[in-house]
């Protein structure tokens, strides 16, 4: 985990504190686009850092990546779901962004029999939950 947490730190440009076991068995193509997807839309938000624990909740493993960046209000966070909604963070500048990122990661996971939710992060920006069976 910790080897694939950096890689997707380093693609994305940003710094990443992981808090979990070591050795986790997944599919590690899978965790790498939803990782990656996730912490490259942190960084176009403008976040600077992530924070990665993950636990387990009796059949499930539970993955909560919080970022430091602006969030997105309550309203938004179930749209930018949706292949190409895209939220505008800096207000009249383009990102870069598809709007595929999130979409994908959502897809990625519930193909997998889990999901990913979005919420307030104790860090100031946005904290996605993804959760796929153990």
């Amino acid at each position: 985990m910790r080897a694939l947490i950096a890689e997707t730190g380093e693609s994305a440009g940003l710094s990443v504190r992981y808090d979990g076991p070591e050795i986790v068995r997944l599919d590690r193509v899978m965790m790498s686009r939803i990782l990656l997807n996730l912490a490259r839309h942190a960084a176009n938000a403008g976040a600077r850092s992530l924070s990665i624990d993950v636990w387990r909740a009796g059949r499930l493993g539970v993955m909560d990546i919080a970022d430091d960046g602006p969030g997105i209000p309550e309203e938004e966070r179930e749209l930018v779901f949706r292949p190409f909604y895209r939220i505008d963070h800096a207000r009249n500048q383009d990102s870069g962004s598809t709007g595929l990122g999130l979409a994908i990661a959502r897809d990625i996971a519930r193909i997998h029999g889990g999901d990913i939710k979005l919420d307030e992060s104790s860090l100031g920006g946005l904290k996605a939950v993804l959760t796929l069976p153990v």
